[in-house]
């Protein structure tokens, strides 16, 4: 369909009158589908009896195999997309934010947008969640059929305390772990995830469990699901801020968090404190002889990586720092699965004009004690990166104006592009914050789910092919 002149599609218009428009198609085709599906599984019975071995990656009982939005000359739902497909999408309104005033003051904002996120599933029946970060509290989505995600509900922010742009959330023992920056006497909101069971007449309001008040304001938190310990990073506002380095948490009873000790490399930070703005905890099991079996801590601190030896939570251990030509801001950060590369997002270098496109930087971390810069990877579009995660040979980058991108780094020296799927169309792929925040790879279903501040939460797969 051709614009007409003088108008601007609007994809997320587009988008909800298609998924009204598929509802209603997919309830006057379900006879004949459910008919096609019988025919199509007889014929791959007939065809997989007649081969010695099964093709992988094809389950004919899949439910997401049926794809609602599939990514087709480079579109899927009005969206810009390769070889990523969208399984379902929630405005900012089905997940509880939007145009939603205040009572008092401080409250009182445009709209409730979204920030970070993570993922958790159930142990019991494998059904797979997305907690999603909003500037007032955080939302509960069940995944258990990706294509009609259902909103559980929202555990508000902690008690008097003001909206904020920074809310994070990690996953520790069934427990969500979340606080947020800027904003005042917040600690660190506990929540014990198997409340959102069996949930009937949703959405509901939770309350936490419990709320550790050893920090008040802190910008992120990272969780060594291995130790069972918390690193709180950039805590600000009260507490023991650890020189807004690592504020660690004994978290092994989710209910009963201990404060354990702290870290700060002060040769790290813009202003010589060791703020850490984000961080990665690990059982190390890399190549370097010296620190296997040690937890060690890689931190993107402002100006510099800070890696530690945190096994003795009262004595931590710097072990190196490293830094690279034309930092913006040093951001965030993550290690491959053989512990041998790190992978670094600046956030501001390409706002600041230090690259003209997305640059992602490749540490070789053979030797912890002397990180070495192996590549300055710059990505195909001139947007902001945020966060990234590691998968297996795959790099998922939430990179703000361009949404998610994929690369393929099972050669580390040579990223390479291999899908995307980009949430805000109807800008230009230029440096800045809005888009994509951050991402979530890691649910077994391969759904990978990721957040547009002002658009949403996205689901959707990628192509193995």
């Amino acid at each position: 369909m051709q614009n007409r002149p003088g108008i601007r599609r609007d994809p997320l218009r587009d988008l909800r009158v298609f998924k009204m428009y598929s509802i209603t198609t997919r309830k006057l085709v379900k006879e004949k589908n459910q008919t096609l599906t019988s025919i199509v599984s007889t014929l791959i019975i007939v065809l997989l009896s007649a081969c010695d071995e099964s093709p992988t990656g094809i389950d004919p009982e899949d439910p997401i195999m049926d794809i609602p939005y599939p990514c087709e000359n480079g579109l899927a739902a009005g969206f810009k997309c390769s070889n990523v497909d969208l399984l379902s999408f929630l405005t900012l309104s089905e997940l509880g934010g939007g145009t939603v005033p205040g009572t008092v003051p401080s409250d009182s904002v445009p709209d409730i947008t979204v920030n970070d996120m993570w993922g958790w599933t159930d142990p019991l029946s494998n059904i797979e969640y997305a907690l999603v970060g909003r500037t007032d509290g955080m939302a509960f989505v069940s995944l258990e059929n990706p294509k009609e995600p259902l909103y559980l509900g929202q555990l508000l922010r902690t008690g008097g305390t003001p909206v904020s742009h920074w809310r994070d959330v990690k996953v520790y023992a069934n427990h969500a772990f979340i606080v947020a920056d800027r904003a005042s006497q917040h600690g660190v909101q506990v929540f014990d995830l198997t409340q959102l069971r069996n949930i009937q007449n949703p959405p509901l309001t939770f309350q936490e469990t419990t709320i550790y008040d050893g920090i008040a304001s802190a910008h992120n938190i990272a969780i060594n699901e291995a130790s069972g310990f918390a690193y709180v990073v950039g805590a600000t506002m009260g507490g023991d801020t650890c020189g807004r380095g690592l504020h660690i948490i004994d978290i092994q009873n989710p209910a009963n968090p201990k404060f354990s000790g702290c870290f700060a490399d002060h040769s790290t930070g813009r202003e010589g404190s060791g703020y850490t703005h984000d961080a990665q905890c690990i059982i190390y099991a890399g190549p370097d002889g010296d620190h296997q079996g040690k937890e060690i801590c890689l931190g993107s601190n402002e100006n510099a990586m800070s890696i530690a030896d945190v096994t003795d939570k009262e004595n931590p251990v710097a072990i190196s720092r490293a830094v690279y030509p034309n930092f913006g801001y040093v951001h965030q950060g993550w290690i491959s699965e053989n512990h041998r590369y790190f992978f670094m997002d600046d956030e501001t270098d390409e706002l600041r004009g230090f690259t003209t496109q997305t640059r992602t930087l490749v540490w070789d971390i053979e030797d912890l004690d002397d990180p070495v810069l192996l590549k300055e990877h710059f990505g195909v579009t001139t947007s902001s990166d945020h966060n990234i995660y590691i998968r297996g040979n795959y790099m998922y980058q939430s990179n703000y104006a361009s949404g998610l991108r994929i690369l393929d780094v099972s050669d580390p020296a040579n990223p390479t592009e291999i899908g995307f799927f980009d949430t805000v169309t109807a800008t230009v792929d230029a440096p800045g914050y809005d888009g994509s925040w951050s991402n979530y790879p890691f649910f077994e279903s391969g759904v990978i789910a990721f957040t547009s501040r002002k658009e949403g939460l996205f689901l959707v797969r990628k192509r193995t092919n």
